[in-house]
């Protein structure tokens, strides 16, 4: 199976954040990784394989090589949640006493109109009331469920002309027809067996139940989710793939960038440094934490606009980004993105051991832009980062598009960064 339809049933198991994380734990596990707990004291050992979740929508897994007496840690980071709409407490709404409404909030920044007319599913996580305490399950019921029904042109005559969408009006949708208040609740025990009234909590998110295609001659890959979850899988692989030398390789896929990174699970946590101060903690060189992390480096991996083919006025005039054109380097003057000469130099010699090519985005002057977790990440743990990506259409779309080949280069360059032996100096890099 080529590596864009592993990708593809990896983007359809992963509805959620929660469940993200949930299918990149079934990949490290197989690969020989061993789970430790935050709540617990680690035992660690040289060569080494590990990782560590929180709140089940977050997760580093990291690799201990032979020798650690030179170390630094090389990180990527990437992001598991994607924009959506979350069920609201008390979500059910009756209409007409006919129509059963879901009521929802936006999560993120979602093209509103491309959730509209399609079939809807839910999944996230339930909490259960036990006779041991409360205890969390995750729910997906994989089956079209709801839909969120546009206006028909004949009631709104302007649908064309501009729409401008009301969250709470014109974005929640029917889940059944009636009003049975507690279809919801009873589908949720339903589902997973248990009796209603231990039901006692939950995080449920809408997603579209289209699954991902690929076309033109295998050149073009859609799916929901995308955004980032093509950069969560590409940077796993090629960090379960890569052979570790003398620094300890992280993985990171941080929940929340999506809606500002500031939850304990976020990137603007303390995830992070936690994580790398415990394994050198480990070894009883905490001693020399900061000093492993003056000599280490993170690679921001989250996508990246390319030119669009019906509107390429929108993008900057001489940096052109384009789908299979190779790893983008994103930069920012006021740097929502982290790159700069010297950390996109070493990642572009990455690149070129690699045989995968580089291009570079930057935003319109007169257009703003967004950022990602590399700002954020070094905030906690200061190291030098580049921000990368590969190149989409429809960003924050429910169903987005992206590249093949870019897929496989990611992996490439990915795997030879993790690889290089490299120490970050006071004045560069040393091999």
């Amino acid at each position: 199976m080529s590596i864009n339809k592993k990708m593809l049933e990896f983007l359809d198991a992963s509805p959620t954040a929660f469940h993200a994380i949930d299918e990149i734990v079934k990949i490290l596990e197989i690969d020989g990784f061993v789970e430790l707990s935050e709540h617990e004291k680690w035992n660690i050992e040289i060569n080494g394989k590990y990782y560590v979740t929180r709140n089940h929508s977050s997760i580093i897994a990291f690799k201990v090589p032979a020798d650690i007496s030179d170390s630094g840690f090389h990180m990527v980071a990437s992001h598991s949640d994607s924009p959506t709409f979350k069920l609201k407490p008390n979500s059910i709404m009756v209409t007409e006493d006919k129509y059963v409404k879901l009521n929802t909030e936006v999560y993120g920044g979602p093209i509103m109109n491309t959730w509209m007319d399609k079939p809807l599913s839910i999944a996230g996580r339930v909490m259960i009331k036990t006779d041991a305490g409360i205890e969390e399950r995750l729910i997906n019921f994989n089956e079209d469920l709801c839909l969120i029904p546009n206006m028909s042109i004949h009631q709104n005559r302007t649908a064309n002309d501009g729409m401008k969408y009301n969250a709470q009006v014109d974005m929640l949708p029917v889940i059944s027809f009636g009003n049975n208040k507690e279809v919801l609740i009873d589908r949720i025990a339903n589902e997973i067996n248990i009796d209603k009234v231990n039901i006692i909590g939950s995080d449920l998110y809408l997603y579209n139940r289209q699954p991902g295609i690929i076309w033109a001659d295998g050149q073009y890959l859609s799916s929901a989710r995308i955004d980032n979850l093509q950069c969560a899988y590409t940077s796993l692989i090629s960090f379960v793939q890569a052979t570790t030398t003398k620094n300890i390789n992280v993985y990171c896929c941080f929940d929340n960038e999506e809606v500002g990174s500031t939850t304990r699970q976020g990137a603007n946590s303390t995830l992070l440094d936690d994580v790398l101060y415990r394994i050198t903690n480990c070894f009883g060189i905490s001693n020399k934490y900061h000093e492993m992390i003056a000599k280490s480096f993170l690679v921001s991996a989250d996508n990246a606009h390319s030119v669009h083919p019906n509107h390429p006025e929108l993008a900057d005039q001489t940096n052109r980004v384009h789908i299979n054109g190779g790893i983008v380097i994103k930069y920012n003057a006021n740097q929502s993105y982290t790159s700069d000469s010297f950390s996109a130099a070493l990642f572009v010699q990455c690149c070129k051991e690699a045989d995968v090519p580089v291009q570079y985005f930057t935003n319109r002057s007169d257009v703003r832009g967004g950022g990602t977790l590399g700002n954020i990440s070094t905030a906690h743990v200061s190291v030098p980062s580049v921000d990368i990506g590969l190149a989409q259409w429809a960003m924050h779309s429910s169903y987005e598009t992206t590249g093949c080949q870019d897929t496989e280069m990611m992996i490439r360059a990915l795997k030879i960064y993790y690889e290089k032996d490299f120490i970050v100096s006071s004045n560069g890099v040393k091999w």
